[in-house]
């Protein structure tokens, strides 16, 4: 619920009130967790907050003074202004600035694996022509440099990357090249399995300092049942690239994901222990996505947000278990939770944007030369729904920004505009996704008090919010430093430990 009260923008006895929202806390009714429109946030009874509302606080109130600090008022109206919350704004928003900084290049359909999660139309791997045209690629380059950024990310997707790994190296040479004189901040990673790496291929990832992204789902019994190949092997090939990477780029240049499914669900901590024992820091637990073949194995591997957000508990004690007894590891989703909830700056995180980040935070150039805002919206449009295709690459970027596409991103895109969303005290931290809540509901803007978005991120915040609340000293650290740079997070574990 917002507070809207007539006098907001006038001068009053006191103190004035700036817009604000609150939610009751689901563990405790009687306080409510108060926001600002910056996404600032205090803690405080009910009873509180209505004197608050109603003018009653005294000018020396030790709360009236935080509640001015977090932007949620302002005392001495003739002499205050709103640039302090106008500042805080812009830097939760500052994401906005030079569009989208990551551009994925889906170079092949091509894959090894008959995953039944897939959230892709895979293509056999003698299927050559859903491999990227080198005239689709070069036009794609030109489009790259179209955009302003200054800092690029640049992912190679499938399929499988590595089966057309020709054109992720004519592609990256291209980019190299043109960027001599662009001069823009360039990063690239490949999307993998990392089956069929080659000492050759890393020569040349090496040489442009790639960054490699993986899957690994857990255990090897869990892996090989959720990503099944010929042979049988998924887990063990998975396992050697993951170390013959890391032995030519560092330790540091090789991430994995885990994607979550009902037989996932059961064993929290196997996955988590599989990751540790692999001496990865990271991990990133991935519920399933409305999109591919996931939603026709919904009923053999699919579950209820309710179920997720019960395992994510599980996971999460268990990660600090972990982190108490000496070893650094975080959960990226948790991470970038409480990086909104305790850092007053934007991440930038696609999905939690507001404006939504599909179009204004990452582009997609598929292997057909068709544009898409995000990875989403090509896996709908391989189950045959092209709403969002944005055009083609054969067209400049001001063609994509006018298509109907995007004019339909913006209208269901602002989270602050939607209903229920506009009422919401997490709305500050969070993102509309109308890619997601079109494809599980029909609609872009989505019925918000049934999505299973709002479900998922209300749930977790608010269990984050009330673990932090209660915790000690140390594991508050803990959460503290997942919010922060990863060195910070490792002297928070050592203090801790």
């Amino acid at each position: 619920m917002r507070f809207r009260p007539r006098e907001a923008f006038s001068p009053s006895p006191g103190y004035q009130l700036l817009p604000m929202r609150f939610r009751r806390l689901p563990w405790d009714p009687e306080k409510a967790f108060v926001s600002s429109m910056a996404g600032d946030w205090l803690l405080m009874g009910m009873e509180d907050l209505q004197r608050f509302v109603s003018h009653e606080l005294p000018a020396h109130s030790p709360l009236l003074a935080d509640l001015q600090a977090r932007h949620l008022a302002v005392a001495e109206t003739s002499r205050s202004s709103f640039a302090p919350l106008l500042s805080q704004y812009r830097s939760r928003k500052s994401y906005l600035v030079g569009g989208p900084a990551l551009h994925i290049f889906v170079v092949s359909l091509r894959c090894h694996h008959t995953c039944s999660y897939c959230q892709v139309s895979r293509q056999q791997t003698t299927a050559t022509e859903f491999d990227m045209a080198g005239t689709h690629a070069r036009q794609a380059v030109e489009r790259l440099f179209e955009w302003p950024s200054q800092e690029l990310t640049i992912e190679f997707q499938g399929g499988e990357p590595l089966l057309n790994f020709e054109q992720v190296k004519a592609i990256t040479t291209l980019i190299v090249e043109r960027n001599r004189s662009a001069k823009r901040s360039l990063r690239f990673v490949l999307a993998s399995t990392l089956h069929d790496l080659t000492e050759a291929q890393l020569d040349f990832l090496e040489e442009h300092r790639f960054k490699l992204s993986t899957s690994l789902d857990g255990p090897e019994w869990l892996h090989n049942a959720n990503r099944p190949r010929p042979g049988r092997d998924s887990y063990a090939r998975t396992i050697q690239g993951i170390d013959l990477g890391r032995r030519r780029l560092g330790e540091d240049a090789v991430s994995a994901l885990t994607t979550l499914t009902k037989r996932s669900l059961e064993v929290p901590e196997a996955i988590i222990d599989e990751y540790r024992k692999l001496g990865l820091h990271s991990i990133s637990l991935r519920p399933l996505s409305p999109y591919g073949f996931a939603t026709k194995s919904a009923p053999r591997t699919g579950y209820t947000t309710e179920d997720y957000l019960v395992f994510y508990k599980r996971a999460f004690e268990h990660l600090m278990a972990v982190n108490r007894g000496g070893y650094p590891m975080d959960e990226t989703y948790a991470s970038l939770l409480l990086s909104q909830l305790l850092s007053p700056f934007g991440h930038g995180y696609v999905d939690l944007r507001s404006p939504s980040g599909a179009g204004l935070g990452a582009i997609i150039y598929d292997y057909d030369g068709r544009v898409y805002p995000s990875d989403e919206a090509r896996m709908l449009a391989a189950m045959g729904d092209r709403s969002f295709c944005l055009g083609d690459v054969s067209q400049p970027v001001s063609t994509w920004l006018s298509s109907p596409a995007m004019t339909t991103l913006l209208d269901a895109g602002v989270t602050e505009a939607l209903p229920t969303c506009s009422d919401c005290a997490y709305v500050p931290l969070c993102g509309a996704d109308p890619i997601e809540h079109y494809a599980r509901q029909g609609d872009p803007m989505g019925h918000r008090p049934s999505s299973d978005f709002c479900k998922r991120n209300m749930g977790l915040l608010d269990f984050l919010l009330e673990r932090y609340e209660k915790a000690d000293r140390d594991t508050k650290r803990l959460m503290e430093a997942w919010a922060t740079p990863k060195g910070e997070m490792e002297e928070a574990q050592d203090a801790a430990a």
